[in-house]
C-alpha cells in the first residue's frame, strides 16, 4: 500500500478531473498508470473524495478486466493464448517465459516487480502467431527461445545504471 505522503499524486490526479464522479473510469486509469494497480486504500481515497460510495469503486475496477488489484511489473509481458498462437505453440513459450523468471504455479510477477506475465485471450495479430506485447510493443513469430532472449534483453537494461 502506499504510504500517507503518496496519496499526494492521488490528490493531483483528483484534481485534474475535477473531482468529477462522472470521471471516475480515468482517474481510476490515472491512479493504476501511477501505481501499476489500484491499491485498496487508495480506492477508498478515491470514492471518499468522489462522494461514492467505496462498493461502487471497487466495483467499477473488479468489473473491468483493465484494472487489477494487485501490483503488477514495471514491463508486463502479455503472451496470446488465442487459437492460432495455441496452435503454433504459446504453451511452450509461457513455460520458457515463466522458468525463465522462476515463477511459481499461479505467480504472475516477479518478487521484485520488474516483469509480470499474463496470456490473453487475444491480441488481433493472428497472422504473426505466436505473439508477445512486451508494454504495448508488439513481437510477432515468437518462439521460447526468441522470448527468453525478450526477457533477458529486458533484464539486462534494468541491471545498467
Amino acid at each position: 500500500m502506499p504510504a500517507a505522503a503518496q496519496f499526494g499524486k492521488v490528490c493531483e490526479i483528483l484534481d485534474r478531473y475535477g473531482r468529477d464522479p462522472a470521471k471516475l473510469i480515468p482517474i481510476l486509469q490515472a491512479v493504476q498508470s501511477e501505481y501499476r494497480y489500484l491499491p485498496e486504500a487508495i480506492l477508498t481515497l478515491v470514492a471518499t473524495s468522489l462522494g461514492l460510495p467505496p462498493a461502487r469503486v471497487y466495483g467499477v475496477a473488479t468489473f473491468y478486466a483493465h484494472f487489477t488489484l494487485i501490483p503488477k511489473g514495471k514491463h508486463v509481458v502479455r503472451l496470446c493464448d488465442g487459437t492460432a498462437c495455441h496452435v503454433k505453440g504459446s504453451s511452450a513459450i509461457l513455460e520458457a517465459l515463466r522458468q525463465r523468471l522462476g515463477l511459481r504455479p499461479g505467480q504472475v510477477t516477479t518478487a521484485d516487480l520488474l516483469v509480470t506475465v499474463e496470456t490473453v485471450s487475444c491480441l488481433g495479430a493472428c497472422g504473426l502467431a505466436p505473439v508477445v506485447v512486451v508494454d504495448e510493443r508488439v513481437y510477432g513469430q515468437m518462439t521460447p527461445a526468441k522470448g527468453v532472449a525478450l526477457l533477458d534483453g529486458i533484464l539486462a537494461q534494468e541491471v545498467r545504471p
